[in-house]
């Protein structure tokens, strides 16, 4: 049986909008000084994303920094978002929970809060983590791309054979932090002119392999060979 692959895709051809009134002042509704590392991790905390990772990551920065949890558990139990907890007050690590303040649409609380989209959160990121160890893909990997945020990422499977060989520049994983991974994010949050030049790049790859119009090419050519047309 012969198989294509169609990946998802998102709209490079249009960055993201700029910050509006509204979504300005997600640093200080979460608490995160301006002189603190806003460390984004997008994802459920459920286990194998790898979350200890990041935590470890923070920790061995040894700099000011905060690390935002933008989901939740979920169904997946919450044995797991406790081990998270006590692992992080273990590291020294200051981990945020912030699933009641995130969520697919912009609202309020009961009590007032403003609930923020991760469209408004993304941009306010200095780096999101990404330390997956098994992914159908990965939706928060394009996303990072789009937003042009540095990324840490594990060599889960997909990554290594799909999107890796695509020559994205990432700060990488291999189931385990090292010290040239501590050291290389250091540089990155420490060198704006590096990580722009990697977002950059990184941005151009999405356009060209991860794109609305790279879809439709797939599906035309797929039409194509199909029905002849």
């Amino acid at each position: 049986i012969a198989a294509r692959i169609i990946p998802n895709v998102m709209d490079f051809e249009n960055p993201p909008p700029p910050l509006d009134d509204y979504a300005l002042d997600v640093r200080q509704a979460f608490g995160i000084a301006d002189d603190e590392t806003f460390v984004l991790q997008p994802t459920r905390v459920v286990k194998r994303k790898g979350i200890e990772h990041a935590i470890e990551l923070v920790r061995r920065l040894g700099t000011k920094a905060k690390l935002v949890i933008s989901y939740a558990s979920d169904d997946e139990g919450h044995d797991y978002e406790q081990r998270v907890r006590q692992y992080s007050q273990l590291m020294g690590v200051d981990t945020l929970f912030e699933s009641a303040l995130i969520a697919d649409r912009r609202s309020t609380t009961e009590t007032g809060q403003k609930v923020y989209t991760i469209w408004d959160v993304y941009p306010h990121a200095d780096l999101v983590t990404y330390p997956s160890t098994f992914e159908g893909f990965g939706n928060a990997f394009l996303e990072a791309i789009y937003y042009r945020s540095p990324i840490v990422v594990n060599n889960y499977s997909i990554f290594a054979t799909d999107l890796k060989p695509k020559g994205f520049r990432v700060i990488e994983l291999d189931d385990y932090v090292t010290d040239e991974a501590v050291e290389f994010t250091r540089r990155v949050l420490s060198d704006p002119d590096l990580a722009r030049e990697m977002a950059d790049h990184n941005y151009e790859l999405g356009r060209r392999y991860y794109s609305f119009s790279s879809l439709a090419r797939r599906l035309e050519s797929l039409l194509c060979d199909l029905f002849g047309v």
